[in-house]
Formats: structure tokens, C-alpha cells, sequence
């Protein structure tokens, strides 16, 4: 299907603070599976992750994202998800950003300090494309089914070839079916937070965050292949593991692990999803 753009900031793969030019964006959150599609190679997206222009960020079942803007903004992605950054500008004067959802739910989210910032972002869904000005609203690329729906603020929406429409008031939404554009409805509260519940991070579902300080050791061996084939599998299937070395009693020891877990419970969770799977037998959690 056709894409959904927003226009939004860049992250790099490397740790936000390592770079000596403003971040653009950077990964604040992940519950996994979930990768970054890079130059050709498909690896675990990671919180602290910099984005850039050209990355597409993606979800698999049951995942989320939330991805920070230098201006402060979020973009959450919800399961099942393709987010390509086509555009990121990060200058004092304006902050430019293109985002192209190609599938699954998002939402957009400004905050106070955002607002009073100068910034062109701009969203399309397929044929949709919405102007950002200071708000918080959801959306969802699929196909033959955008919507765009207001929950704070103001956005222009508009299908290709057609005038554009500004949603004002909160919960108004724009749709279009098969290629046609409906006409704008309210909804409720309760679909509100139906809706919105499909991309915020679910508590006890094994989220990992910036700087968290919890870790699930997955597995040990004294043979390097036996830890890389395990670490491997965990990498392709869209979870951030580590392989290390470490002496332990003369020996090396080669451990497979996942850090920045949001707290303990988080990272029990994580465990618990993942004991059996992978060749994981008995995970353990430090913090």
C-alpha cells in the first residue's frame, strides 16, 4: 500500500550522547520484537538509538515504539508497524521532520515546551497528508483504510487533489475508505482510549526504556558458538541481546543478555516471555 509520511527528527544507531551535533530523534522505548531497517541490514532497534534520515523503524506482533524528537515531541508505533523517517532537521531556528508511516497505528504527541518551538512536520497516510501545528493526534496506515483523528490541538489533513480539511475540535476524525474521503465524524472517549491503547507501552509486557537499569541474562555457555547461535536467533527474531565475554574463575565465560529494562517487574516479564524459546532455559534478572 501506499505510505503514511510525518515529518519529524533523525536518530542515529549510535548513543545519543556520544554525538557532538543536535540528535534529531532517538529511541526512548521498545517492548519487542522490534528492528531498525538500515542501509540494507535489519537489526533490533535498542533504546538510545539516534535515527536518521532513510531509517524505517518496524514492530512485529504485540510490540511498541516510542521514538523522542529534539524538540521534545513523541511518535509512538504501534504492533505490527513500518515507520520510515524520510526527513530530519534539527536546527535552533526550525525543526523539519518527514515521517512515512507505511503500516499500523501511530500517534504524535507534542508537549508544552514543544508547542512554542518552530517546526514543519507534516504526516501521510497513503493518500492522507496532515500538517502538524503544536498537537496530539493518532493515526493508522491500512490498507484501503486511513484515519487521522484530533485529540488536542489542530491539524490539516488532505487527500491528494482534494482541498484541505483542519480538525479543530478534539476527537474529530478524518477518514478514507478505498480511496474515498468520508465524511469528518466525532467519536467517543472510550474509542479515544481504545485506539490509543494500541501504541502506548504496555505495563508487565517487558519494556525496555533509556537508561534502564534491569537486565535479563538469557544464557551462558563456554563455547562462543553455543552463546552466538542463541544470541543470533534472539537478534533475527527482533530482541536487543548482547553477547559478551567474562572471566569467571580463569575461565571465559560467553553470556547473552538484554539490558535497559524499564524496572524489575519489566524484566521479569521479559523473561518470562522468553524462557523456553531461543534455547533460554532459566533467564535471570539483576538491576
Amino acid at each position: 500500500m501506499k505510505s503514511l509520511l510525518v515529518l519529524l527528527a533523525t536518530v542515529a544507531l549510535v548513543p545519543i550522547e556520544s554525538a557532538l551535533a543536535q540528535v534529531a530523534a532517538v529511541v526512548e522505548g521498545v517492548q519487542m520484537p522490534a528492528w531498525i531497517e538500515r542501509d540494507g541490514r535489519r537489526l533490533p532497534l535498542i533504546p538510545g538509538m539516534e535515527l536518521r534520515p532513510g531509517d524505517q523503524v518496524v514492530t512485529g506482533a504485540g510490540s511498541r515504539i516510542m521514538v523522542k524528537l529534539a524538540e521534545s515531541s513523541l511518535v509512538r508505533l504501534g504492533e505490527n508497524g513500518k515507520l520510515a523517517f524520510t526527513e530530519l532537521s534539527p536546527t535552533r531556528q526550525l525543526f523539519k521532520a518527514a515521517l512515512n508511516v507505511l503500516e499500523g497505528a501511530f500517534r504524535f504527541t507534542t508537549d508544552v515546551v514543544a508547542k512554542a518551538r518552530k517546526r514543519e512536520v507534516t504526516i501521510r497516510a497513503a493518500q492522507v497528508t496532515a500538517g502538524v501545528r503544536g498537537t496530539d493526534f493518532w493515526g493508522r496506515a491500512r490498507q484501503g483504510n486511513e484515519i487521522v483523528c484530533l485529540i488536542d490541538g489542530e491539524v490539516e489533513v488532505a487527500a491528494a487533489g482534494e482541498a484541505p480539511v483542519r480538525l479543530r475540535e478534539p476527537r474529530q476524525f478524518y477518514r478514507r475508505i478505498d480511496g474515498k474521503t468520508q465524511a469528518l465524524g466525532v467519536v467517543n472517549e472510550v474509542q479515544i482510549d481504545r485506539w490509543s491503547g494500541e501504541v502506548e507501552l504496555q505495563t508487565g509486557k517487558g519494556i525496555a526504556r533509556r537508561g534502564g537499569r534491569y537486565s535479563v541474562l538469557l544464557a551462558s555457555a563456554a563455547e562462543q558458538s553455543a552463546a552466538s547461535a542463541i544470541h543470533d536467533e534472539l537478534e533475527n527474531a527482533g530482541y536487543a541481546a548482547e553477547l559478551r565475554s567474562v572471566k569467571q574463575g580463569g575461565k571465559t565465560l560467553y553470556t547473552v543478555s538484554i539490558r535497559q529494562l524499564a524496572s524489575r517487574a519489566e524484566a521479569e516479564a521479559l523473561a518470562k516471555q522468553l524462557r523456553g524459546k531461543y534455547g533460554i532455559r532459566a533467564p535471570k534478572v539483576s538491576g
